[in-house]
């Protein structure tokens, strides 16, 4: 017998059920999705902090070589306190700055063909004690690398990877990285030669690293030891091309150091204060945690990260910690300062 037109009809989906299906395939997606990126935060997390442990290794080994911890900046002929002299403290247009920890480190994280490209022995530092304030010689002609991407200076979570486009050292296209020597507390001005003075809270706010200087793991026992003190902090590249934060082969605060945080309106990590920072040029974006005061010299600038909740800093002792944005100003200051003769109430 044949079959009725209506037994041969197929069975299929209503609207109604498919409407059904897709909410609880859009539901099923929304509960996915913050498990997968928190996976990838974590994976963000220990790469990066894989980086800073290179880093840290980096610093020790140099510092078996030389006795003592790579300046954050060598710069000829420099003045304690000179807060006039722009050539100190600036990179627009000034051709006399030299390399800086990132530059020193490269032999030791496995970059030294890349570090033979410059003429590094001009700057005598081989010669020079921790304690040495001018380095008289020496030129970066240029940076020859500096366009030169390097995956250890470069966290997981940063989001821009564009070149710095201003001119530096008379020369443009400087490639970015995310990670900044700590200068300390104290003013950038006065970071030279391994020289300290009182600032915020009446203590001292000497870092480990400063403009032609870097401190010894002698001095870091007898002051506030290596495991209470960041040896290297976390930074951002700046929103735009012509901000200079977040630059690993030039010398200067934001760009490859961190100085004057937790001094003044530079609060804790990751704040999101207009004109937190004090960089050249720089975009004031505090929406984003980016504050910047633009027209004032780049010498202060905060650890910054693309990490939820807070950064990662290398300590001396190459322990590599996470320290959440909630941390009070002042603990922030004596986890940066390696003399200020107290212990940070923090827990890790």
């Amino acid at each position: 017998m044949l079959s009725s037109p209506l037994s041969r009809r197929r069975a299929g989906f209503t609207l109604i059920e498919l409407l059904v299906v897709i909410a609880i395939i859009a539901i099923l997606i929304g509960l996915l999705l913050p498990a997968v990126q928190k996976v990838r935060e974590a994976a963000a997390r220990m790469s990066c902090s894989n980086n800073l442990k290179q880093i840290g290794l980096g610093y020790q080994n140099f510092h078996d070589t030389y006795k003592f911890f790579p300046p954050a900046l060598l710069k000829p002929n420099v003045a304690r306190g000179d807060w006039t002299n722009t050539s100190y403290l600036y990179y627009a247009g000034a051709t006399d700055f030299g390399p800086n920890w990132a530059i020193l480190i490269l032999p030791y994280i496995e970059q030294g063909n890349l570090y033979n490209q410059m003429n590094i022995t001009g700057w005598d530092f081989k010669g020079k004690t921790a304690g040495s304030a001018n380095w008289k010689t020496g030129s970066l002609n240029g940076v020859p690398f500096r366009a030169t991407v390097i995956p250890t200076y470069k966290c997981p979570s940063e989001a821009n990877d564009f070149l710095y486009s201003r001119p530096a050292g008379g020369v443009t296209g400087w490639a970015r990285g995310n990670y900044a020597a700590n200068a300390g507390p104290m003013w950038w001005p006065d970071a030279v030669g391994g020289f300290s003075s009182s600032s915020t809270y009446g203590l001292q706010g000497r870092g480990p690293t400063g403009i032609n200087w870097g401190t010894t793991l002698a001095a870091f026992t007898n002051q506030d030891g290596s495991s209470n003190t960041i040896l290297v902090n976390e930074v951002r590249v700046g929103p735009v091309d012509s901000d200079a934060r977040g630059v690993w082969a030039l010398g200067y605060p934001g760009s490859s150091v961190t100085a004057s945080h937790a001094t003044g309106d530079c609060y804790t990590p990751n704040d999101r204060g207009s004109g937190s920072d004090d960089i050249q040029d720089g975009t004031d974006s505090p929406n984003i945690g980016m504050g910047c005061w633009s027209s004032c010299y780049s010498w202060q600038a905060q650890a910054r990260s693309g990490h939820a909740a807070g950064v990662q800093a290398c300590f001396g002792d190459g322990s590599v910690r996470f320290i959440a944005n909630s941390i009070d100003q002042f603990n922030w200051y004596l986890l940066n300062s390696m003399n200020d003769g107290q212990t940070a109430s923090y827990n890790f």
